[in-house]
């Protein structure tokens, strides 16, 4: 996969990691993922969406001139009131 998508896909799996499908209910992220997305957070529904769009962006030919921007530098802070962040 392209670096440019690996922090995004770091902050998902700390998402779906912290989530109660996972830490509550014991079910694996894997399937929390693909059979239970309206049990999931909205952080972690709008990271899902993210990381799609980003892996949208590798393939779309007009993206590899400008680079594939949507998922560059993003992070996962369970602690903060704004979890999903963009660093500076």
């Amino acid at each position: 996969m392209s670096s440019s998508c690996q922090g995004l896909m770091a902050a998902l799996k700390d998402c779906l990691m912290h989530s109660d499908c996972v830490m509550k209910q014991g079910r694996l992220p894997s399937e929390c993922l693909r059979d239970h997305t309206d049990e999931l957070p909205e952080k972690c529904q709008s990271l899902r969406k993210a990381t799609f769009e980003c892996k949208r962006g590798m393939l779309d030919m007009r993206k590899r001139f400008r680079g594939n921007i949507v998922g560059s530098q993003f992070e996962y802070d369970e602690d903060s009131p704004n979890s999903v962040q963009s660093p500076q």
